[in-house]
């Protein structure tokens, strides 16, 4: 990957200088800009593209929080705080890592490896390097399980199912899940929509593996999978275009 593209959020000074100084020693990060507030930010998310953001949560007028769930389309975050407190509501919005003020060069480095990995396995649209169209055999993704890159065949994922900050990927023939430490929103953003559809806020089903479906419930085997509301006009819809009356 190239040079990532960083943009600091903090309204303290002596904290932006200090993500300056430890940006300049990593060879493969860029600080594009500072900012003292989350207005000055968007301005700067709208005129630039930037891969990486380090994000102070504690600001005036707007919090790191809030800005973060104001972004429709974000790059990878590293939340920057003094405050222990915010670091599961850090995570539970897909937060790449959590640094506790004052952090480490080492622990800072680490981070934005962590950084790095996730854009290496996403790409900079999301959308891994590895899948190669939509309907050659070839198509397929690698996803990180145990320390290793996995190799996922597109066509052989039946269901995936998301829990609370990892998710297990379900395919054909395979008795045992493939458990990986990444987002559902991630994967989502992974896959192409042609062949997957999510149904449930922690489901995302292969389109074409469908074969049963039962009182708004997909039946794979044993596993039923429920159909949500959220997603049931979306799901109803691609069942009406390939339904026989």
């Amino acid at each position: 990957m190239n040079m990532l593209r960083c943009l600091a959020i903090d309204d303290e000074l002596l904290a932006l200088d200090l993500l300056e100084d430890n940006i300049r020693k990593v060879p493969f990060l860029e600080l594009a800009k500072k900012c003292r507030s989350a207005f000055e930010a968007i301005e700067i998310l709208r005129q630039e593209k930037i891969d990486l953001i380090f994000l102070d949560i504690q600001m005036p007028d707007i919090s790191g929080i809030q800005f973060l769930k104001s972004l429709s389309k974000k790059p990878p975050v590293i939340f920057t705080t003094a405050f222990e407190k915010y670091a599961l509501e850090g995570y539970e919005l897909d937060v790449i890592d959590y640094l506790l003020k004052p952090f480490s060069f080492d622990r800072f480095l680490k981070a934005v490896n962590k950084a790095r990995e996730y854009l290496n396995l996403t790409g900079d649209t999301g959308i891994p390097a590895s899948i190669e169209g939509t309907n050659g055999a070839d198509n397929y993704l690698f996803v990180k399980t145990d320390y290793k890159l996995v190799k996922i065949n597109l066509n052989e994922i039946l269901y995936i199912e998301g829990l609370k900050d990892y998710l297990k990927i379900y395919l054909e023939g395979e008795i045992q899940p493939v458990v990986s430490h990444i987002t559902m929103k991630a994967m989502e953003e992974m896959l192409p929509g042609n062949l997957f559809m999510r149904v449930h806020r922690s489901f995302i089903v292969r389109k074409d593996k469908i074969k049963m479906v039962d009182h708004n419930r997909i039946v794979f085997n044993k596993t039923h999978i429920p159909v949500s509301d959220s997603y049931k006009e979306s799901f109803l819809e691609y069942m009406e275009k390939h339904t026989l009356i």
